[in-house]
């Protein structure tokens, strides 16, 4: 079996301890890697874990778990992916993390592949996703190590909640049934759902805001039967840089919390021309707030007006 080896680099202007910790820190992967849709521990203990990671590789969602051994001291992890996904045999790596200066790090990213049936096509499939990958992640990681302190500012998360006199499955059912919004939701015009792997979906909606106009959005979202749907949107409005977030259900003794949770990084570049030139930071905050709010206490209340008439 042919293995083959590679590795990519980026300078980045942060001290070498801030980018180990970003790295090690995986519940924030979606938020810096463009790729990672969710990643959850599965195993964790002082320098070891398990990690399930969901990720698009060729424009393709994808999942895996991996097999992490973390040396904080050398600013060193390996990797190693436990059951790989076909086309892949087998993945592995490391991250390594090298001081330049006190403010500056090169960040290195090995790995190391096999391909199914050492087929050719499979090892260039690998080849051209590795790549990709490789490069668009570790662009990321340096933008946004860089621009760590001033999108302090830009970073904010919110959620809302609705009480449900119901049961937790027909909420996450009316969540999870997205193919069908259509029909259930007045603000989506048209929608496009795919699940290739179960649980592992592809969602693009025409949705019409307040003011008529239509949206067309894409977004990828993994689903937890009957607990939580997380996803994250790869189509962008003008003034976001960054949309994440989850839908929870959540028992209770009366019936079932519902939640819709939004994470979100402003674009700065066109808040002038889509608010108008006097705008500030915290207009498109509010508007941007206002904007998904509004959608997502429309589809909680839809989906309690369902759960409670199934009852």
């Amino acid at each position: 079996m042919t293995t083959r080896e590679v590795e990519h680099e980026i300078i980045a202007d942060a001290p070498a301890e801030t980018v180990f910790r970003l790295i090690a820190e995986v519940e924030n992967w979606p938020r810096i890697f463009p790729p990672t849709i969710h990643v959850e521990y599965v195993e964790r203990g002082a320098d070891h874990e398990r990690i399930r990671i969901w990720a698009t590789a060729n424009g393709e969602p994808k999942n895996w778990t991996s097999r992490r051994t973390l040396a904080p001291a050398d600013l060193r992890i390996d990797f190693r992916q436990e059951v790989s996904t076909p086309p892949v045999a087998a993945m592995g790596g490391t991250w390594i993390i090298e001081p330049a200066m006190a403010t500056r790090s090169k960040i290195r990213l090995l790995h190391d592949y096999r391909a199914v049936d050492d087929a050719p096509e499979n090892l260039k499939w690998i080849d051209e996703a590795v790549d990709r990958n490789s490069r668009s992640e570790l662009a990321a990681l340096r933008a946004n190590v860089e621009r760590a302190h001033a999108e302090a500012e830009l970073t904010f998360s919110f959620e809302d909640t609705v009480a449900v006199d119901g049961a937790a499955k027909d909420v996450y059912d009316f969540i999870n049934e997205a193919h069908l919004w259509s029909e259930r939701l007045p603000h989506v015009a048209k929608v496009r759902l795919s699940e290739g792997t179960p649980g592992l979906q592809s969602l693009e909606m025409d949705t019409r805001a307040q003011d008529g106009s239509v949206h067309t959005t894409k977004s990828y979202r993994v689903t937890f039967p009957h607990y939580r749907i997380a996803y994250k949107q790869v189509t962008l409005p003008a003034l976001m840089n960054l949309h994440t977030g989850y839908w929870t259900f959540a028992e209770t003794d009366s019936g079932v919390t519902a939640s819709s949770q939004h994470t979100v990084v402003l674009n700065t570049a066109n808040i002038a021309r889509v608010l108008g030139n006097d705008a500030t930071v915290a207009d498109a905050r509010e508007y941007v707030r206002n904007a998904l709010s509004t959608n997502s206490r429309a589809t909680l209340g839809h989906a309690k007006a369902y759960a409670e008439g199934r009852r």
